[in-house]
């Protein structure tokens, strides 16, 4: 009784179908920017939307760029100089119709602890080390993995993100009278605390006017004039106009700080002997840039009904950060808030990303003089907003509604890149997560026994009157390792009376090398007890990984059976041959 018929369809082996074979064979690598594609039937009315775009989201970037520059602890020129250069290359290159890269928020924390701690001819190293390794991940077609992130660990991450983002400001934003910001958040509340008595009041009132300005301009004129923009531009006349007492850009970097030219291109400072030491930021720097840029994507893709390319994507961010260090620029990556304006003001190609990049640097030839006598509470109050509004603050609200399991992944996660690191965030993030959903899936997975007393069914087919001496157990979900254990009660059931046990594997979806050694150790322990174990409906997954192995050869291929009532007679015919013959004598 060899017949499967869950597995062979009559008395031969199963014959699979091969559908590959007429397939034409996966392109493993590939290189092809969406501007190609985009490029094709390319019209002056779609040219048009896309300049326009551009000139509005390159109007947006600039106080981003710079503000986010002297957040990360560098000059403004080098946001700026990473913004025109990282973003331009990103939308020449990358897989998304509509992204636009720059310096990003989520990038400010970790680049100003890496700056501290290494200084800045290191972070440009790591950034150009994780152009490289971004460009692999892409090239290696690993740009689907990002699905694999669950929401309460990216949600945490952002909130923690937009609170480190706002913690940077307040220094600027009240005029605080404090050196150089600790990067540790146990250090840098107490040190703006002890700062608070310096709090000045010009600084303060103009930064919360200029938060005010932003947060309640019409959003029909933001469409066309940002109120970012006209807060920068308000807020530097009232400062020089009235000879406020507050902090510009000149006061604080110096005449040169602001750039008034092309970026200049020089080589990267290497220092073998700690290049060792520079891999751990480099990664974190990846994962960030991976992470950041291709939420970004599908966010837009859903904003256009497009459908981005994650590897392409990955590809172009790891050029972009290789490209940005030689010019002195720090990690770039694909940014939503000017995404989503891009989006909204009409950009339907790359070219409109490759405008913002070059508006940018017609920005900086042409209003150098002016511009680096911007206050800088205002771009705190920029940053702020943009802070505020990144920041996924509903999660807070819905985590009495939620799984327990996922608002602590939520909650760590957050608590961990406030307090801590956000590559130390992501990894416990994804381990918790990770670890929940292993105990989710094992919950998932039952195992039931029946005996001669009980009428077995498998669907609409019903098997009663089993033998004596005969038990059965269906198991059902996935046989992971962290369920294998649930096939310990099989032993323990097993009582002294019972000849032969009949796993029922029909409604197993998956199974992996643990399971397959806990089977393996039940057929041994069976064995060494004079029993038997037949298995029944085995398919799929399940049963091409205890073929690879040989365990269905150590079972026995006769004792391999499409389905219970075949397992059942097959019970039958070894209890007959136990009558018959020494009971070590198994009849494989």
């Amino acid at each position: 009784m060899t017949a499967r018929r869950g597995l062979r369809g009559g008395t031969g082996r199963r014959r699979l179908s091969r559908p590959e074979m007429s397939a034409p064979l996966p392109r493993y690598f590939s290189f092809r920017p969406k501007l190609i594609e985009c490029l094709r039937d390319y019209t002056r009315a779609r040219f048009f939307s896309d300049v326009l775009a551009g000139l509005i989201v390159g109007v947006v970037a600039l106080p981003l760029a710079i503000g986010f520059g002297i957040a990360s602890g560098v000059s403004p020129g080098t946001g700026i100089y990473t913004a025109i250069i990282g973003g331009f290359i990103v939308s020449a290159l990358g897989g998304s119709r509509v992204q636009i890269g720059g310096p990003a928020g989520a990038f400010v924390g970790l680049v100003y602890a890496i700056i501290l701690q290494y200084g800045l001819p290191n972070l440009l190293i790591c950034t150009a080390m994780s152009g490289v390794f971004l460009f692999a991940l892409g090239a290696a077609r690993l740009g689907t993995l990002i699905k694999f992130i669950p929401h309460p660990v990216t949600t945490g991450f952002t909130c923690g993100i937009a609170i480190t983002i706002m913690l940077t400001q307040v220094k600027d934003f009240l005029g605080l009278q404090l050196g150089t910001v600790p990067a540790e958040f146990f250090e840098k509340i107490p040190a703006l605390v002890r700062a608070l008595p310096s709090l000045s009041g010009p600084t303060t009132a103009v930064g919360l006017a200029s938060v005010a300005l932003i947060t309640f301009w019409p959003k029909s004129w933001a469409r066309y004039v940002p109120g970012s923009i006209v807060a920068v531009i308000l807020g530097t006349l009232a400062v020089h106009g009235l000879g406020l007492p507050v902090m510009t850009i000149t006061g604080r970097f110096g005449p040169g700080a602001f750039p008034n030219g092309l970026p200049a291109l020089h080589p990267l400072v290497f220092d073998w002997s700690h290049l060792g030491s520079l891999v751990a930021p480099a990664v974190a720097i990846t994962m960030m840039g991976a992470i950041e840029s291709l939420l970004s994507a599908v966010v837009a893709d859903g904003m256009i009904d497009d459908r981005h390319d994650s590897n392409q994507e990955l590809m172009a961010q790891g050029i972009a950060n290789f490209t940005v260090p030689f010019f002195g620029g720090i990690p770039v990556t694909g940014v939503l808030a000017r995404t989503a304006t891009n989006v909204r003001n009409g950009a339907t190609s790359p070219v409109a990303g490759m405008t913002h990049a070059l508006t940018l640097l017609v920005i900086v030839l042409l209003a150098a003089p002016v511009a680096k006598f911007i206050p800088l509470t205002v771009l705190g109050a920029v940053l702020l907003v943009v802070a505020y509004r990144m920041g996924e603050w509903d999660e807070f609200l819905l985590l009495g509604r939620q799984a327990k399991s996922d608002a602590a992944v939520f909650l760590v996660t957050f608590t961990l890149t406030t307090c801590f690191d956000l590559t130390v965030a992501v990894k416990w993030g994804l381990i918790l997560a990770g670890a929940l959903f292993i105990k989710r899936i094992a919950d998932t997975t039952h195992v039931f026994a029946h005996d001669e007393a009980a009428s077995l069914t498998q669907g609409h087919e019903a098997v009663a009157n089993l033998p004596p001496g005969v038990l059965v157990f269906r198991v059902f979900g996935a046989l992971l390792f962290g369920a294998a254990d649930k096939l310990d009660s099989v032993m323990r059931r097993a009582g002294t009376d019972t000849k032969v046990v009949i796993l029922h594997l029909a409604a197993v979806t998956a199974l992996d090398a643990t399971a397959l050694n806990a089977l393996e150790t039940l057929h041994e322990k069976l064995r060494h007890h004079g029993r038997y174990l037949v298995l029944s409906g085995p398919h799929t997954q399940p049963y091409f990984l205890m073929d690879k192995s040989g365990f269905l050869e150590r079972v026995g291929t006769a004792n391999v059976a499409g389905d219970l009532a075949e397992a059942v007679v097959r019970a039958r015919e070894l209890i007959a041959a136990q009558k018959t013959g020494p009971l070590s004598r198994s009849p494989f």
